[in-house]
């Protein structure tokens, strides 16, 4: 990328896991709102996410919600109030049939084995079960023994993603967070003597103390464990959200240059390697589910990343889960004794959310098909949404500079993403964002 580019992209942006983001989200909507529009579930499917908001030490490059927690009676609460959770959405809809169910944290394998089956068990009981559907947790390799793999056996679980970022010592002594290749290679081995073949491993560039040389070290031995998917993410350095970031050094990490370059790199290698690009950040083998979705054009993008989902619907489970539902967004309690407390009285942990208007729904579409094609037909979606295009084209101010700037390239009423313009795609979605106000406190940098 040319200095030019970098001078004028280098700045915040959403990462557009959805539209509105959550930083739009606002308290008026709560736990009415969120019974109401599950309700809209009914006789429907929907993926089921469960956080768990633990960890047993605490990465300080992590912006996620989490906290440490190891005392055995706060994980029995925690798991206690997942379980009257899904007591109450099985209740506002009876009807509601579950598809694919993701647990991610935190690290969930922190509830403890015996909590993560009996929750399981409870979700079983109270919701039909599509047949074929994927069960898929977030692993720390660094935890990963006999007994949490006899517990992912138990609850069906077929598909693992491993948190390993970084595999150079410096670079993990700077985020606090230091992992073998041996370990991260032992816990794949047992995962998958014991049948749990499908394994994501997530990786992260832009840390302190990373260059282009060890993150091709890092790649190649990620690349020698052979998982079926690469998550690479961009780290997003916002101390002002998580106060552990705090802990990082920032003089040790790397500028936008060595940031653009560690993004070439990872394609570079990845591509190398047999894989697949998906999307702006994930990569996977050409017969996987996500791979052979972004081939056909159905490839989504949710909270949880890149998927290869066919419904749109998901019901968030425990502190800070954020459901996506017809009508809207909702985003449970971040406080984990909030939470509890709320599950204790049998009410919602609604904190906060968003319901889509007409615009919502418009944009959000044009959007999710930039980040998941890079390209968009802004005539076919206008017409679906009764929207006149050139109305619509005349509020998006920002395109023709994109198309000047080698981004975007038009054919007709049909936009594309360049090459060039991929690793920029944030931004490409942000001229279309009516709700961005160059808030650059709230997001990350787009580079």
């Amino acid at each position: 990328m040319d200095a030019r580019t970098l001078a004028a992209y280098d700045r915040a942006v959403p990462r557009y896991t959805s539209y509105p983001t959550a930083a739009q989200f606002h308290g008026a909507i709560g736990p009415v709102e969120h019974r109401a529009w599950l309700q809209d579930l009914a006789r429907t499917s929907a993926t089921f996410y469960l956080h768990v908001p633990f960890c047993a030490r605490l990465c300080w490059y992590c912006a996620c919600h989490t906290s440490a927690v190891n005392r055995p009676d706060s994980l029995d609460a925690y798991a206690q109030a997942l379980a009257k959770e899904i007591d109450l959405v099985a209740a506002a809809a009876p009807d509601l049939c579950i598809g694919s169910i993701q647990w991610g944290g935190g690290t969930p394998s922190q509830l403890g084995v015996d909590r993560i089956v009996s929750v399981a068990r409870q979700l079983a009981a109270r919701f039909d079960r599509r047949s074929g559907e994927e069960t898929s947790m977030e692993i720390d390799p660094r935890f990963c023994d006999e007994a949490l793999v006899g517990a992912l056996q138990a609850i069906g679980v077929n598909r693992v993603s491993l948190g390993v970022q970084d595999f150079d010592i410096g670079v993990q002594q700077a985020i606090n967070r230091l992992q073998s290749v041996d370990d991260t290679a032992a816990a794949v081995a047992r995962l998958r003597e014991a049948g749990i073949r499908r394994i994501n491993i997530d990786l992260v560039y832009g840390l302190p103390r990373q260059t282009p040389e060890t993150l091709a070290r890092t790649l190649d031995a990620a690349l020698q464990l052979a998982p079926d998917r690469f998550a690479v993410f961009a780290y997003a350095h916002v101390p002002w959200m998580k106060a552990r970031q705090k802990l990082i050094d920032t003089e040790t990490l790397p500028g936008a240059a060595e940031r653009s370059a560690m993004s070439a790199l990872v394609s570079e290698r990845l591509l190398a390697g047999g894989y697949v690009k998906v999307g702006l950040d994930h990569y996977a083998r050409p017969h996987d589910a996500l791979a052979m979705a972004a081939g056909r054009g159905q490839l989504r993008r949710s909270f949880q990343g890149y998927v290869a989902e066919e419904r749109p619907w998901v019901v968030g489970l425990g502190a800070s889960a954020i459901s996506s539902l017809p009508r809207g967004y909702t985003q449970n309690a971040a406080d984990t004794t909030r939470y509890r407390s709320l599950m204790d009285a049998a009410t919602f942990a609604t904190a906060r959310g968003l319901e889509f208007c007409a615009a919502d729904r418009l944009r959000g579409e044009i959007i999710e098909r930039l980040m998941c094609t890079f390209s968009v037909d802004l005539a076919e979606v206008c017409c679906r949404h009764q929207v006149s295009l050139p109305s619509f084209l005349a509020e998006i101010e920002a395109l023709p500079a994109l198309v000047d700037d080698g981004l975007v390239e038009r054919q007709g009423d049909r936009i594309n993403v360049t090459e060039r313009g991929q690793p920029l795609v944030r931004f490409v979605c942000a001229a279309f964002d009516h709700h961005l106000h160059h808030a650059d406190g709230r997001h990350s940098r787009g580079i």
